[in-house]
């Protein structure tokens, strides 16, 4: 699923070096079919929280030719910094 993609490389793209993230939770509404002649997709991430320790993200996966909406997405990710040395 693309929508997927477009929301972890959102948020990723939004961390300093040496910050990771783990998805806690992803929602995905499929609202129309997708067939072999349904053209090509664009699919956009947009971060909607980043804070110290979770952040929100949104995306859309609409039609480049017909401009409809095929689908949308929604995630909550944990960050996750780098441990101390022992």
């Amino acid at each position: 699923m693309p929508a997927d993609s477009a929301l972890g490389c959102a948020v990723l793209s939004r961390l300093p070096a040496g910050i990771g993230y783990t998805t806690t939770q992803l929602n995905v509404h499929m609202l129309r079919p997708l067939f072999a002649d349904s053209g090509l997709l664009r699919c956009e991430g947009l971060v909607l929280h980043l804070g110290r320790t979770m952040a929100t993200a949104e995306a859309r996966v609409v039609g480049v030719e017909n401009g409809k909406l095929y689908a949308h997405a929604t995630t909550t990710c944990a960050i996750l910094a780098p441990r101390p040395a022992a």
